[in-house]
């Protein structure tokens, strides 16, 4: 019988002050200090999600990748989206799909255009035949110490094009083809009930994301269809070197004092995409390292 303890939340991971590592967007994760990590070492799959057809979008690294690597060891083959310019993310996310027996199709999509989102719904009922569990995880930020005033209007529309515009496109394009059992999960966030001021066009949007699953959710349950969301806390992405200016401190406000690590969220996902979360709908699964929220 093992004797395994559980480990200890608040040092499971690293914790700041972290070195300042300044990079542009999309930003790369090879040179993070820490490494993210997505549970390429400890995420062990048990059939949850055997033979399903997912998509995901942001999926080339973060949450989404730590995403992409949980579906394929639970038995999911994953069509997922990233940037043109994130290829060579995308490919360690097919490495790690691959690796785990199951299809990885990487689509270079922007999903702030309407005609790019039919492209890759239109795929993906090419490749899978149907759709089961669609995640709208890709999103943009950008950090604006000096307030709204220095936010600009090209900045707001990206902001507000990337995390809003392409989970409505998506959402309503691939609900014809998801089936009765089928789902869909998105990606809001802690900034969507305490918004830091400096993330305000962000905050924003994901305060419209948690309206949006309440309201989807209430339009699809009678199609058996579930929508639900995360709202993650601080997570140690390559979002946050590209675009925060002060990251040695990051993720120390949490209660937990550091920030989460993308393998730490990808359990919620798996969750809400399987047949376990079958009475759960309309729902925001709150990851915030102990930040109450309501």
């Amino acid at each position: 019988m093992s004797d395994q303890r559980p480990s200890d939340p608040t040092e499971r991971y690293p914790r700041p002050t972290f070195p300042q590592q300044d990079q542009e967007h999309p930003g790369d994760t090879e040179r993070m200090e820490p490494r993210p990590d997505h549970g390429e070492s400890s995420y062990r799959g048990s059939g949850r999600l055997e033979g399903r057809h997912t998509v995901i979008t942001g999926g080339d690294s973060g949450i989404g990748r730590a995403v992409a690597l949980a579906f394929a060891r639970e038995g999911a083959d994953v069509l997922f989206a990233y940037l043109p310019e994130e290829e060579k993310e995308a490919e360690e996310t097919v490495r790690l799909v691959t690796e785990a027996g199951r299809r990885a199709v990487p689509v270079a999509c922007d999903i702030r255009e309407e005609a790019a989102c039919r492209e890759l719904i239109d795929r993906a009922v090419d490749e899978f035949g149907r759709i089961d569990v669609l995640v709208n995880n890709a999103a943009y930020q950008m950090s604006q110490p000096d307030g709204i005033e220095k936010i600009s209007t090209e900045q707001f529309d990206r902001v507000v094009r990337t995390n809003l515009y392409g989970m409505f496109w998506l959402s309503k394009m691939a609900v014809p083809h998801i089936p009765a059992g089928g789902s869909i999960i998105n990606t809001t966030s802690v900034q969507a009930y305490k918004p830091s001021p400096h993330l305000l066009d962000y905050a924003t949007t994901k305060g419209g994301i948690v309206t949006f699953t309440q309201g989807l959710a209430a339009t699809l349950v009678d199609r058996g269809i579930r929508v639900n969301a995360v709202a993650p806390g601080p997570v140690w992405t390559p979002l946050i070197p590209a675009t925060m200016p002060d990251t040695e401190e990051f993720g120390a406000q949490a209660p937990l004092g550091r920030a989460a690590q993308p393998a730490e969220l990808a359990p919620a996902y798996v969750f809400l995409a399987s047949d376990e979360a079958s009475y759960i709908t309309a729902e925001i699964v709150n990851a915030t390292g102990g930040t109450p929220l309501p």
